[in-house]
């Protein structure tokens, strides 16, 4: 599925926290994939400060906070969390394909946490085959089978995952990225990504039906997220004509987009 303007939205680049407080309109999910503090990306002394802010500013807008990490650093965000946040699920992303250098232990994981507000729902039901939804239409599922919290996909690297590719240094692949959105939403529910990086999170948002808005700090990935979803970005600003921001009209178009 290509995105329409419709459905996804690509701000012009701007640091996280200025794309936390742009929204106005409640999102369903924030997906907060920052550089780890470890690699590429470089090192920030405020790091774990920085992260529980922006965890913080999220919990205002959204029922459901996805947070990538690597384990090592990631584990202290759990002391910090907000009230009105919990610990969902720590996730693991295991993937076997690692061409890591680094001498010892070869890094084959990345962490996510899922935290959510006491009111927000899960969607299980989303990864029914059809034998189960069978059974749930005659009554007879006794219980709703949810996805493994270890996702075992390769790395997108050599002529694995290629169609993908775009020449980000972090890239995820979409499956990665596809039980997340699944579990945490309804066909045409908001997802917030504002460091968006190669546009993965509005690529899966688009094959699903979901809403998007994205964002990065960086010219470059911004123009990789255009050049991927074939679209381009606008102003993150009020509109001329509506008086309303962007992510407040397209908070209104849920009706408007099919799975």
């Amino acid at each position: 599925m290509v995105p329409s303007k419709q459905s996804i939205i690509v701000y012009t680049p701007q640091d996280v926290l200025k794309s936390l407080d742009a929204v106005r309109a409640p999102v369903s999910v924030v997906m907060l994939d920052p550089w780890y503090n470890k690699g590429i990306g470089g090192t920030r002394p405020d790091y774990d400060d920085w992260l529980a802010g922006l965890v913080e500013r999220s919990s205002r807008l959204a029922d459901h906070v996805y947070v990538w990490g690597f384990p090592e650093i990631i584990w202290k965000l759990l002391n910090r969390l907000p009230a009105e946040l919990s610990l969902i699920a720590w996730l693991t992303w295991y993937y076997r394909n690692c061409p890591s250098v680094i001498r010892g232990w070869r890094s084959a994981q990345y962490t996510c946490l899922h935290l959510a507000k006491a009111t927000a729902r899960l969607y299980p039901e989303h990864f029914l085959n059809k034998a189960q939804i069978e059974k749930r239409q005659r009554g007879k599922l006794r219980y709703l089978p949810g996805p493994p919290s270890v996702i075992d996909v390769p790395l997108n690297v050599g002529f694995v995952g290629r169609h993908e590719q775009t020449g980000h240094p972090a890239q995820k692949p979409e499956k990665v990225f596809e039980p997340l959105i699944l579990m945490a939403t309804q066909p045409g529910d908001l997802v917030l990504d504002p460091m968006c990086g190669a546009g993965t999170t509005g690529a899966v948002c688009a094959k699903f039906g979901r809403r998007a808005i994205l964002c990065d700090s960086s010219e470059e990935y911004t123009q990789l997220t255009e050049r991927r979803l074939g679209i381009r970005r606008i102003p993150c600003q009020e509109d001329s004509r509506s008086g309303q921001p962007h992510s407040q009209r397209l908070s209104k178009r849920k009706d408007r987009i099919r799975p």
